[in-house]
């Protein structure tokens, strides 16, 4: 059985005490979740002070980016014993705004989870098409060269360590969302590229996150799908009360 798991992604929003107001009412709200992993993801400024608060916590924290190298003059940048020493458990990698407005390449993608994976830390690779892509009817030609070219030189050890995130690039901050089937058509995909990677029982193992507009209204149904196994969730894990309604809901499904 794989594990269900939330992260929420703040992206850039929160200072460190608006950042502590919202941990601090998701531990009352969730203390009672152990079938679920639950992350949060807040800016680089927050990540030491957050995860002092949620120690002894059933809730993880993660970074979202991270630099390959270990140290050096690479000014503006975090290394993996930054994340880690900072109380980092999970790093979200390649997300579609990291390659929409900063540059992310597969390359630099692969490059930052073998470097997150040797510092002990679980990568959240980021995978999926734009409106554009999925209109020329070129979505899983995209999300095949996101999974075949991140995992270049990934073993199947190390895999067993990641979450693979779909995320329908058209579907994030738009209010749209995948529908079910949608998603479960990506997902099924992305795991049958996974096993002819790695094989059957690897493939079965992996967790698969949907990213994109995820709401407590649309959670129940689309942890359904049999191989959508959690959410990446952005504007809905910035408020407690939907972010514990997902988490809640979605601990929920038996499959």
């Amino acid at each position: 059985m794989r594990k269900t798991i939330i992260a929420g992604n703040w992206k850039m929003y929160k200072t460190i005490k608006e950042g502590q107001v919202l941990v601090a009412a998701l531990k009352r709200e969730l203390y009672k979740i152990e079938n679920t992993d639950i992350v949060v993801c807040p800016p680089f400024t927050a990540l030491a002070y957050l995860a002092d608060d949620l120690k002894e916590s059933n809730i993880s924290v993660g970074a979202q980016d991270i630099y390959w190298q270990e140290e050096g003059a690479f000014t503006g940048e975090v290394s993996p014993a930054m994340l880690k020493d900072a109380g980092c458990q999970y790093v979200i990698i390649g997300h579609s705004e990291r390659r929409q407005y900063f540059g992310e390449t597969n390359e630099t993608v692969n490059k930052k989870i073998k470097a997150t994976l040797k510092a002990g830390l679980f990568p959240i690779m980021c995978v999926g098409e734009n409106l554009q892509e999925r209109e020329a009817g070129k979505a899983f030609e995209v999300i095949e060269d996101h999974v075949a070219n991140g995992l270049s030189e990934i073993s199947a050890e190390e895999v067993l360590k990641m979450v693979v995130a779909y995320e329908p690039v058209w579907a994030i901050g738009t209010g749209k969302t995948a529908t079910p089937e949608q998603a479960q058509e990506v997902h099924a995909f992305i795991r049958g590229l996974l096993k002819k990677k790695y094989g059957q029982e690897v493939a079965g193992n992996i967790r698969i996150q949907y990213g994109g507009s995820v709401k407590p209204e649309n959670i129940t149904e689309l942890m359904n799908k049999s191989d959508v196994d959690g959410a990446l969730v952005g504007g809905a894990s910035l408020k407690a009360d939907s972010f514990s309604a997902i988490v809640s809901r979605a601990s929920e499904v038996t499959k």
